[in-house]
């Protein structure tokens, strides 16, 4: 009897112990399938609607973008929100239109920080949620409150609106400081040769682009001609820091090693990296593996080293088992330009590419060229394959990734578009303000509403057309892509529709219109 009994204790036992057993591995599945995803946006720099081959490219080959595409969800409407890259850039990190911020312009590498450190931001909002926040990259958001020591600790910086770890240029290739800042500090810095910069006044002795011709292994088109970094003639002077200074064929390279370190470092808990591509935007300085690789001359050598890039990283996330529990979001700052400022074949050797695409404009311009973007999300096994023509906008990346992590914070213009975003939905923005150089145009529906801007039609050194109309510009893009055919005239109904949802949006008085000719 004492057997029987001692048996069934054993049985009850054991039973209790196969359930408890059961239940822990519930519940560890159960944790590990409400794992935060994590998040990586690769933005690019300069890169056009018809840069990549899913957009239509056939004459540069991007496999590896072209694979995101072809695997997750291409947007034919995507935009940035400006034409410019520190706009666009301040409105994907806060939410917030740049044109209410009346210092988000292209900024020097010496102006202060842009996003005010109280302000809300998309790694702050990812912050609140328990991700560890990085960014590797171009910067181009000021630095320091206006006059910075680049031989101390520079703040404030990435590290106070919301990334954990930074690893950044300062402003942009072609801008001094040609250094790497990490956490705030620039790398390498001998303390026996600090760095001096100055935006109106070059150092005595120091040699320039300008005077120093001879020093020079790319030449300067128009506004690169201070001081001489690498054999490059630069936007601003410099003197000192010469261990500190970046190798111009290297910083792919570079920015790939910190932004790969930088996931199998965080891999354990969910993370959200910014991955700022400086490619194509001059100085376009391809490592000696892929000079010659496009046929086209540097731009289309840059073009394809950040395709390889972005494939090497995408193996890093593979290796490392991340791919599945990973939003990735691909897109670029503004849209193309050929000459910015070098001579470097650009245009020479363009042959039958077409950076726009079938689209009118390019950077700097309020045409679609200069805002329309490529724009991907691939999330393996959760986003399907496809395409959607649904009008999406990077503003909306912060209240979209906010709920994807059950954030109940939102951005200022920013709104919920996470279930398109996923292919979930085809719900779209049916409105959008577009900018470029401070003036701004409006997108609502089919139809775009350019305003009466002064000054000249082409910007002369980077010959494209800026948008300017001595009167109203009106144009629908589901029948005029590339915007030939000017309907202000033809459809004044349309016209006074679309001006007043503008100055809505703008908070501007209405205003009486006259005449709706267009002289």
């Amino acid at each position: 009897m004492n057997k029987i009994i001692f048996l069934g204790l054993i049985a009850v036992l054991f039973l209790a112990f196969s359930c408890n057993t059961d239940q822990h591995s519930a519940k560890k599945n159960e944790t590990s399938e409400i794992k935060k995803p994590n998040v990586i946006i690769i933005y690019a720099d300069d890169l056009g609607y018809g840069d990549i081959g899913a957009y239509g490219a056939t004459a540069l080959k991007t496999p590896n973008i072209d694979m995101l595409a072809n695997g997750g969800l291409m947007f034919t409407n995507g935009y940035a929100t400006s034409a410019t890259c520190t706009p666009s850039r301040y409105a994907i990190l806060t939410g917030t239109y740049p044109w209410r911020n009346k210092d988000a312009k292209i900024l020097p590498g010496t102006a202060p920080l842009l996003i005010d450190t109280a302000q809300l931001t998309l790694p702050k909002v990812l912050k609140s949620q328990g991700y560890n926040t990085g960014i590797v990259g171009k910067w181009h958001l000021g630095l320091g409150s206006g006059n910075v020591d680049w031989n101390t600790h520079i703040s404030p910086g990435p590290n106070d609106v919301g990334f954990d770890y930074s690893y950044i240029m300062a402003a942009t290739q072609d801008r001094v400081p040609t250094v790497y800042i990490q956490n705030g500090y620039v790398t390498n810095l001998d303390s026996n040769d600090p760095i001096s910069v100055d935006y109106n006044e070059n150092f005595p002795g120091e040699p320039t682009g300008k005077d120093n011709p001879e020093m020079l292994k790319m030449k300067w088109h128009h506004g690169h001609n201070n001081s001489i970094v690498n054999g490059i003639p630069r936007i601003g002077y410099m003197k000192g820091g010469e261990s500190a200074k970046w190798i111009d064929e290297n910083m792919a390279d570079t920015f790939l090693l910190k932004a790969q370190q930088y996931v199998t470092n965080h891999k354990e808990n969910p993370f959200f990296l910014f991955y700022a591509l400086q490619q194509p935007h001059v100085p376009r300085t391809p490592n000696p593996r892929f000079v010659g690789s496009s046929g086209m001359g540097p731009r289309g050598d840059v073009i394809i080293e950040a395709d390889w890039c972005i494939g090497e990283f995408i193996k890093t996330l593979e290796s490392e088992g991340l791919l599945e529990n990973t939003l990735i979001i691909l897109s670029s700052d503004n849209g193309p330009v050929l000459n910015d400022g070098y001579y470097d074949d650009a245009v020479e050797k363009l042959g039958k590419h077409n950076p726009l695409g079938p689209l009118r404009g390019g950077k700097y311009s309020l045409f679609e060229g200069g805002t329309r973007v490529p724009f991907i999300t691939y999330w393996k096994g959760k986003i399907q394959a496809g395409k959607s023509d649904a009008v999406v906008s990077q503003i909306d990346l912060l209240s979209s990734l906010a709920v994807l992590v059950g954030s109940d914070l939102r951005g200022q213009d920013s709104k919920d578009y996470l279930n398109t975003y996923l292919g979930k939905s085809t719900i779209a923005r049916d409105e959008l303000i577009l900018e470029a150089s401070t003036r701004t145009a409006l997108r609502k529906g089919d139809w775009i509403l350019i305003p009466p801007y002064p000054g000249p039609e082409i910007n002369q050194y980077v010959n494209i057309e800026l948008g300017n109309f001595s009167n109203y510009a009106l144009f629908n893009l589901n029948t005029d892509l590339g915007q030939r055919d000017n309907l202000a005239d033809s459809n004044p109904e349309k016209l006074k529709e679309m001006i007043a949802a503008y100055e809505k949006i703008k908070g501007l008085e209405p205003q009486q219109i006259e005449s709706l000719e267009l002289k």
